[in-house]
């Protein structure tokens, strides 16, 4: 079975708010977000380009996946971080190129046992402070386990379709969370650490939505990661469960 991680080139990531109504698109091809929609929302930029998605969670952190900041070492197989100074974020724009705020990253700290698509997550600490709005705000940390069958929202900045476009405005859908062991069957990842979101084929994550959020009852509750048969096949998508994760992030980002 093919398990893709989301990370692109340049694009970007999935995030949500309460939306009120269901996007008759899909985040692989999706609907437009409208203004302070996911005010959490932010995108990863490697050198100046946008490669990732994120959420706020205070003025100085930002959640996103592991993957988006590490790299394998071509020569002895190991785990690099990217340099800090090579990252930044922009706030508060659903333009994926413009607008906004944009500040440099001044720490990344990874998750110490990512590794094989677990643990997927990493915390960003910002040069200096955002300063709120109603289009930059942070999003609660999952506080309870999600229920299956629940209404996740997802949004982000990801490709179209496999191979496809990238677009300029957020994008936004609705999947819905399986049970922990239709997650761990499905994907053959027997780890109470994942939280997996099904759809209909032609629905789901994509390139470039990776280390965005997964977003039920106005709380953070999953972070990109993979797909597997492609983008858009009929298998589930795999996200980090924030919940599963919730002291170490509490921990690292000093909440």
């Amino acid at each position: 079975m093919l398990v893709t991680l989301l990370i692109a080139c340049a694009t970007l990531v999935l995030a949500t708010a309460a939306p009120t109504d269901v996007p008759a698109g899909r985040v692989v091809g999706g609907a437009d977000a409208v203004d302070a929609q996911f005010p959490h929302q932010v995108s990863l930029r490697y050198k100046g380009s946008h490669t990732c998605g994120g959420s706020i969670i205070s003025r100085n952190y930002i959640l996103t996946a592991a993957h988006c900041v590490t790299a394998e070492d071509g020569e002895t197989g190991e785990l690099v971080v990217t340099p800090a100074n090579q990252l930044s974020i922009r706030a508060g724009s659903l333009d994926r190129l413009s607008n906004g705020v944009v500040i440099n990253v001044a720490d990344v700290i990874v998750h110490e046992n990512y590794g094989s698509f677990l643990n997927d997550l990493a915390l960003l600490l910002l040069e200096s402070p955002l300063i709120y709005s109603d289009r930059i705000a942070p999003i609660q940390i999952a506080s309870t386990d999600t229920p299956a069958g629940a209404d996740v929202v997802i949004s982000g900045w990801g490709r179209l379709k496999t191979n496809g476009d990238l677009p300029r405005q957020l994008q936004w859908n609705v999947l819905s969370a399986l049970s922990n062991l239709r997650c761990q069957t499905s994907t053959l990842m027997f780890s109470s650490s994942l939280i997996c979101l099904g759809h209909e084929r032609n629905n789901g994550a994509c390139n470039g939505d990776s280390g965005g959020p997964a977003v039920y009852n106005n709380e953070i509750v999953g972070i990109a990661g993979f797909v597997m048969g492609g983008c858009g096949s009929n298998l589930p998508d795999g996200y980090a469960k924030v919940f599963y994760h919730r002291d170490w992030i509490i921990k690292n980002a000093k909440l």
